[in-house]
This record gives C-alpha cells, structure tokens and sequence, in this order.
C-alpha cells in the first residue's frame, strides 16, 4: 500500500488560533493573538473494528497508522496493508479523525488483547503485561559509523525542517539523515512517538524498511518507546538532543543501536555502542 500523504504534508488542522494573556515580569499584561499545535484524538479500525485510540497532531495521518502498526506487529511490512480510508459511515464532525485499515487475510488474526488507548506523552499506556513491552528484532548490523562533526550538525538541520515547533513551540519532531547529514525525511506531532511511527510510516510505504544505512535524531528525550521503534525499523544509530532513560541504554546496549544523548553542536554523549561514532 503507499500513502496519498506527500512527504512534507502539512494541514491547517495541524495549528489553531488562540487568545492569550501575556503578563511579562514587572509590566502591565497585554493580550494578542497566537497559535497552538493541535493534539486531536484518531480512532483507528481494522476491517470496520475499532481497535485504538491515538492523540495525534492531524497530518501524515495514514502514516502514522501504518507506522504504529508496523511497531506493534500488526504488520511487516506495507504490502500487508490494501488500504486505509476514513469511513463513509462517520459523522461530519468525527469524519477527519477515524480510519479504518483493511488488511491482507494473512495479517487479519491479530491479537485483540493487545488493544489500548494511546496518548501523546506514552507510547505503551494501557498495555495489559509485561510480556506486552517485552521487545523483539535483529540487533544492529555493525560497520556503520558517521563522524561527530556529522553529529553536531544535525540539530540545527532538524529545527530548520520544523515549520510547526516554529509557530507554536509545542510539538516534537523525529528526522532520518544519511552518514553525510542529508535530511531525507521529517515529520512533526505533539507525541514523540507519534513522530517516528509517521516518519517510519512513510519509510515503509517508500519501500525503504530496514533503515540499516540511516541516522534517526529525535527532538526530544529518548525513552523506551522511541528505542523500541527504532529496533524494528532496524535503525542502527538514533541520536536526540535531550537524555535517554535507563531502559533506552539497556535497550540500545541489548540491539546494537548507536544510543547518543544531549546531542549539540559543541558535543554530544554516547550512551550504548560508540564504536560507530568516528572523528
């Protein structure tokens, strides 16, 4: 299946205006006008059932319906998916924020258990064991290393492809890179997570999963989720701008995957496997 979404779709339902109160320190407050990221819900269904439930940033929409079903098993690969439409039958009000996904007869058993509500701050809120998180891929192939000069360049290049962080300052934004530094791909939403399974959404309708030759840097902390998902996408390197949580590094150490925190342009930690890092 491949996506109707262009690569850097952005919708107007994506930004809303407000009227706020500044109050500045020591000075009279004034009011004007602003914008905020929007966080709306998406009901997601599988052959007409509805099975979750994601707090999303509209956009990319059907990409980060096949991302996150590419992260929890659902699906392999695009090819699983026939298609993934809004349905006739919704309401005006509800009809730009359910889709439905029929899926190849091989794909169609899933595991109903594993159904659960999502929201934009917890990509595993609502699952019901821990055998649910417990995660599953082929670690990282070695021989991939990018230089620290490489590294140090990458946040700047990311807040520049981030049309939305820059006119609310609210959302989060996930970006793959080449070993040069070329930005191939950005996506932006209020979840971290929502982030990369648009962004690995777009990579699997492009044909380009397992991404073993690419640098994922994400614009916030890195935790489990964020790690989990870069596993099976078979990302070797993911680099962010603020600090990995302990089950990230034992994450990242377990797979193989190049775990780098506190990412700038005057230095960078590497928390798991640093022998990719050169320079």
């Amino acid at each position: 299946m491949r996506s109707t979404d262009a690569n850097n779709q952005r919708t107007a339902s994506a930004l809303t205006p407000v009227r706020v109160l500044a109050l500045p320190t020591g000075e009279t407050g004034s009011e004007h006008d602003d914008t905020v990221a929007v966080e709306a819900p998406l009901e997601v269904r599988i052959g007409g059932k509805p099975v979750t439930v994601l707090m999303r940033t509209p956009g990319n929409d059907r990409e980060l319906v096949t991302g996150f079903l590419f992260g929890e098993g659902v699906i392999t690969d695009a090819d699983d998916v026939i298609s993934i439409e809004r349905p006739t039958d919704a309401s005006a009000a509800n009809q730009g924020n359910i889709l439905d996904v029929q899926l190849m007869t091989a794909r169609r058993a899933f595991d109903v258990d594993r159904l659960f509500f999502s929201n934009s701050s917890c990509g595993i809120c609502g699952k019901k064991s821990l055998a649910s998180v417990e995660v599953r891929g082929t670690p990282a192939r070695a021989g991939l290393t990018v230089s620290r000069g490489v590294l140090a360049e990458l946040p700047e290049r990311l807040r520049g492809a981030q049309p939305t962080f820059a006119r609310t300052g609210g959302v989060h934004a996930s970006g793959l890179f080449t070993i040069e530094g070329t930005l191939v791909a950005v996506r932006e939403d209020v979840g971290r997570h929502n982030a990369l399974d648009k962004l690995v959404g777009w990579a699997l309708n492009e044909g380009r999963v397992p991404l073993a030759d690419r640098v994922l840097l994400v614009s916030g902390r890195v935790s489990y989720e964020l790690v989990q998902k870069a596993v099976a996408a078979g990302i070797p390197i993911v680099a962010a701008v603020g600090a990995p949580s302990s089950i990230a590094v034992e994450l990242a150490e377990r797979f193989g995957i190049t775990l780098i925190g506190f990412l700038r342009a005057s230095g960078m930690n590497v928390y798991a496997n640093p022998d990719r890092v050169t320079g």
